[in-house]
């Protein structure tokens, strides 16, 4: 792989250990995925946030990296165990916090914008089409190359780091245009409307996705998608299809750039969306938990919440998540007002899938097909996917 003056510098250890560190793994991953080159990229979305998941050896690394590194791009954090502020509202237990803080610490000191989000798109970490940049969150990572039209891999935690520190990426995957052609047609014969059943088309298209051993997927047949809509559908084709990247016709920027897969057509009817509804409801189920917000709840969705819940309290343990600055303009808006009075919790900075839940509930109703997918596999939760208001409804009942 060539590497410039620059680069050269980095991995000699003219710009200190961390810098050096970080271009020794991108250079490994370059060299494995046979990259001829580096390329700059404008910003980075770090996951493995969560203490849960890093333990002390990730701390570790997380410190040492500390030592001299610097953030030379714009870069924000996937969502973190807690809710920084509120913590303690929410049940987490003290010594968890006082771990999540030091890894929190940790990507401050190396200038990290401390804002941990899966959705950083919705709060100022925005690329614009055709920008390489080296995401992390697999949600994240789908819209970013689907919706927006910005190029990157599925970065993992170390790598993502290790791009922020130099500014850098191998050029490989989907930084390449001829890797992000459509391989399978979908067309879709039944309306899809909400961000349930978006994720419900998530799932269905992610599990035949894994049948042919395709990734990339170019659909028809939507006629209208809102930004909820499509996060929605992004964080469970991503989850259920190991997808980072689709074509949406007429909705996504790309569809109409490279030429519609004709090797494999796959119809999805009423039948198979009804049928994959089915499988992510337990009939079963005792609800003592409801949460909304994964990915990360928008604004307008807080809004819809706030509508609902107003003069009304909740009865179960109802959690809506969403990022910090996304909180902030729902405080200012009175929406955090009408929703903590009604007696549901925000948790900003995480989420139902990275916070450590397990134990405390058994049963979730949620709007997400992705949490529907951790909240088993993970929690061992049972799992019920509804609309917003239905969610609502749940928690009020």
């Amino acid at each position: 792989m060539k590497l410039t003056s620059k680069e050269q510098d980095m991995l000699d250890g003219k710009y200190g250990k961390a810098t050096q560190k970080s271009m020794e793994i991108l250079a490994t991953l370059g060299d494995i995925y046979e990259a001829e080159e580096m390329i700059e990229i404008k910003s980075v979305q770090i996951s493995g946030v969560s203490y849960a998941n890093l333990d002390e050896a990730g701390l570790d690394f997380l410190n040492e990296m500390a030592i001299d590194g610097k953030a030379r791009v714009l870069t924000t954090l996937n969502p973190a165990g807690m809710d920084r502020d509120n913590w303690q509202a929410l049940g987490i237990d003290e010594n968890f916090a006082m771990n999540q803080n030091r890894v929190i610490d940790a990507f401050a000191k190396m200038g990290v914008i401390t804002t941990c989000t899966c959705t950083p798109y919705l709060i100022g970490n925005l690329p614009h089409y055709g920008q390489h940049v080296a995401w992390a969150e697999s949600s994240a990572v789908c819209f970013c190359n689907s919706v927006i039209g910005a190029y990157t891999n599925r970065e993992g935690g170390p790598s993502a780091l290790a791009s922020s520190l130099t500014g850098r990426t191998p050029k490989y995957g989907y930084h390449l245009e001829e890797n992000r052609h459509g391989e399978i047609l979908f067309e879709i014969k039944t309306p899809i409307k909400g961000t349930n059943m978006f994720g419900v088309l998530g799932k269905v298209i992610g599990d035949k996705l894994g049948e042919y051993k395709k990734k990339i997927p170019y659909i028809t047949g939507i006629s209208k998608a809102t930004v909820e809509e499509l996060k929605s559908f992004c964080a469970s084709v991503a989850t259920y299809g190991g997808t980072a990247l689709f074509h949406m016709e007429n909705i996504t920027p790309e569809a109409s750039k490279y030429p519609i897969p004709t090797e494999k057509k796959i119809e999805i009817n009423t039948k198979d969306i009804e049928r994959g509804l089915t499988e992510l409801i337990d009939e079963d189920i005792e609800v003592d938990f409801v949460s909304i917000g994964c990915p990360h709840a928008s604004i307008e969705e807080i809004s819809q919440v706030a509508k609902l819940l107003e003069g009304k309290k909740v009865t179960k343990e109802f959690w809506i998540t969403t990022g910090r600055p996304t909180k902030k303009i729902a405080d200012e808006a009175g929406y955090t007002k009408i929703i903590e009075e009604a007696g549901a919790k925000f948790a900003a900075d995480t989420c139902c899938v990275v916070a450590p839940i397990k134990g405390r509930f058994k049963g979730i109703v949620v709007d997400s097909a992705k949490a529907c997918y951790y909240g088993r596999a993970k929690n061992k939760f049972k799992v019920k996917i509804a609309t917003i208001e239905d969610c609502v409804n749940e928690a009020i009942k």
